[in-house]
């Protein structure tokens, strides 16, 4: 009888104990985007090699112990081979395996242009870079499901050179997956996109997506907030998809 007793207060003492912990704090944006990397898998990123084909270009994003390489390759209207790669080390271009040097505007638009699309496809891996800024908009709906919209900003210091740019990212407020997003950029040119993921597939234990890139013409970089609202009422034109073809990831030793 004693036994059983013990057995009784063991149970209750464990359940004031985990009444006790205190409960997640889900109005930081840091813990919901914490949650978001746990949900996508991007852990694996921090040492893996992703290749995928792109636009009629093939890249192969590599990182590994806190090392970065990224790199496209296509061959031009020319016929000449083209390998841009874009490392710790800066950005090297090399035509039909010479190394070549670069205008300075040559080197930005180069480097803007590889960045860019390795950022989006290592989504939501990025957000936790020291130079992002996290703000919790709020919570809303899309299409019946709930989300938490999270606002990211760039510091000048690590920013990049798109530190200017505004981005929004929706959050699945039960299941952490990052389903939408915008931006609102001034590189190369002036503009605003709302994307929706597509053909979420999981790779090697990372979620993967595509994305469908809606755009609305009254936008301005302080009312992009106003894009879930516009998709809901279908108000959005379709401009492009995005599309990862042949995608690859293979896990690197720590």
């Amino acid at each position: 009888m004693i036994f059983r007793k013990g057995i009784v207060w063991s149970v209750l003492l464990a359940g004031l104990l985990l009444g006790c912990q205190s409960p997640e704090d889900m109005s930081s944006p840091q813990t919901i985007i914490n949650k978001a990397l746990k949900a996508h898998g991007s852990e694996i990123l921090n040492n893996a090699r992703l290749t995928f084909d792109f636009r009629g270009r093939h890249f192969s994003i590599t990182r590994e112990n806190g090392l970065f390489s990224y790199m496209r390759s296509y061959t031009d209207s020319t016929g000449a081979f083209i390998e841009e790669t874009l490392s710790n080390d800066g950005l090297v271009r090399d035509v039909d395996g010479v190394r070549t040097n670069m205008i300075s505007e040559l080197y930005r638009k180069m480097e803007t242009s590889v960045n860019s699309v390795s950022y989006f496809v290592l989504l939501p891996l990025p957000l936790n870079d020291p130079a992002v800024n996290k703000t919790l908009l709020g919570e809303v709906d899309i299409l019946g499901e709930p989300y938490y919209k999270i606002e990211v900003t760039f510091q000048q210091e690590g920013g990049g050179r798109d530190y200017q740019d505004r981005f929004l990212y929706w959050f699945h407020r039960e299941h952490f997956t990052m389903d939408y997003m915008a931006y609102y950029y001034y590189t190369d040119e002036e503009g605003s996109r709302f994307r929706q993921a597509t053909n979420i597939r999981e790779v090697g234990g990372v979620r993967i997506q595509d994305y469908h890139n809606f755009t609305h013409d009254s936008l301005t970089i302080d009312t992009i907030e106003q894009y879930d609202e516009l998709f809901n009422q279908g108000k959005l034109k379709l401009v492009s998809e995005v599309n990862l073809d042949n995608l690859v990831l293979e896990r690197l030793e720590r």
